[in-house]
């Protein structure tokens, strides 16, 4: 099982790579390094995006990598998305699609719980491990406009970006009764391109003018978190071993600015159609290997979570993120502090029925709202959306795992020169395994 799970995670952190970039379609991620990422896993997100008060023994949450050490199993997360946006101006709308496999990421508990139940000890520390594969921000976008000169005729304004930013973590965590602590150390690696076409409508003036900037990004990520977890009841699950455990748990997470090296292509080309298969390229300008460096924002995030067993948890998080930190050699830019406010839980009827395979379901729900580091005309982009989400156990291998199935319905910079409504729909799937550092009793 182990092997399969080494295997599995390879392979698709390759496919992660090759695929995971332009694959998104949005006008807005024209700024800064593009759009970012939201680091919930599905099962989060489908909670409106909890990660900064949240653990579950089955399920991974690198928001907050303390949450690590409170696994009881390993775990292997793979998440995939769909979009159907609808983009609109003054003017005109259009329908959009998009989607990518998200992330891939594998945890696992150093200290096997099961090892605990043989040796009948009960523990107060904990320890945990995990590595993920997922995009840090996405670009993909293409945009023109018409416009008539009196001088030249028609004028096509053409403008195309692509590809985005890639993330690496290793995270670690540990626990120690009521509190854990938990750090993500991280590589940034991407490529972004830029392309800004000035297309004549007639021919007569020749010449067609393509502007192309190219740039890789490299720099290292890290934040740290910490959570708290009270137990309300513990007197009387020390009398009772079937009550359930009602907890609140309280999380914050920090990662400070970080700075990443740039490496740019700047070319300038003039295009001309000289028949349905003849084109001709005159090269106006190019500088190649320009470096220059920028700088990653800071962020901050806390909430509390309140968890009723298996039956019930509800939670509020909180996130602001530097953006006015951010510079950029190879795209100057100036963008403003962002900050998302979430709510959201889920609800489970039965966990243990044998009778109802629906009452063993998680039911997920949440809200968020945020605005955004990036404005259009001068106008602050807003976003909202409302999560649902269901988590329903099947058995693998012997175990039980999860599929994710959710739906977010959201809008995007309402009031704003561009408007932007969308549905989302993701998938993720959680495995688990429970046999990895077991020790063995007979030989």
């Amino acid at each position: 099982m182990q092997h399969k799970f080494i295997a599995v995670f390879i392979l698709i952190m390759v496919a992660v790579t090759s695929y995971g970039q332009g694959n998104d379609n949005s006008v807005y991620s024209r700024f800064g390094l593009g759009d970012p990422t939201n680091n919930n896993f599905m099962h989060l997100r489908h909670m409106g995006s909890l990660g900064a008060s949240y653990h579950d023994p089955y399920h991974i949450n690198i928001v907050n990598p303390a949450s690590l050490s409170h696994l009881r199993a390993v775990a292997f997360d793979m998440g995939v998305y769909a979009k159907i946006a609808k983009i609109s101006d003054q003017n005109n709308s259009e329908t959009v699609s998009s989607g990518s496999l998200e992330y891939v990421s594998i945890a696992l508990p150093l200290n096997n719980p099961v090892n605990e139940i043989l040796e009948r000890e009960d523990r107060d520390y904990g320890f945990g491990m995990g590595f993920t594969l997922m995009p840090h921000t996405t670009v993909g976008y293409n945009i023109s406009s018409l416009e008539n000169s009196q001088e030249f005729g028609t004028i096509e304004r053409n403008f195309k970006g692509n590809g985005g930013t890639n993330k690496f973590l290793w995270s670690n965590s540990a626990r120690y009764k009521d509190f854990s602590f938990g750090v993500n150390l991280g590589y940034l690696f991407g490529k972004i391109s830029y392309e800004r076409n000035l297309i004549f409508q007639q021919e007569e003036y020749g010449f067609n003018d393509v502007f192309t900037t190219e740039y890789s990004a490299r720099g290292v990520l890290w934040n740290l978190g910490v959570l708290y977890t009270k137990v309300l009841n513990k007197d009387q699950i020390t009398t009772d071993r079937g009550v359930q455990p009602k907890r609140i748990i309280l999380g914050a997470h920090y990662g400070s600015s970080t700075s990443f090296t740039t490496d740019s292509d700047v070319t300038n080309l003039g295009v001309q159609q000289l028949s349905a298969s003849r084109i001709f390229r005159d090269t106006l300008f190019s500088e190649l290997g320009i470096e220059g460096e920028g700088t990653l924002p800071s962020e901050f995030g806390m909430g509390f979570t309140f968890q009723n067993g298996e039956k019930l948890t509800f939670g509020v998080n909180y996130t602001l993120t530097n953006w006015s930190q951010y510079t950029n050699d190879a795209n100057p830019q100036d963008l403003k502090d962002a900050f998302r406010v979430s709510a959201g839980g889920y609800y489970r009827p039965n966990y243990l029925s044998q009778k109802s395979y629906w009452d063993r379901v998680y039911y997920r729900f949440g809200f968020n709202y945020s605005s955004d580091p990036r404005s259009v005309e001068g106008a602050d982009i807003n976003s909202y959306g409302l999560n649902l989400g269901v988590g329903l156990p099947f058995i693998y291998q012997r175990r039980i795992s999860h599929a994710n199935l959710g739906v977010e319905l959201g809008y995007r910079g309402r009031g704003t020169p561009i408007e932007e409504s969308f549905i989302n729909f993701s998938l993720g799937f959680t495995f688990n395994d429970s046999e990895w550092f077991l020790k063995r009793r007979y030989d």
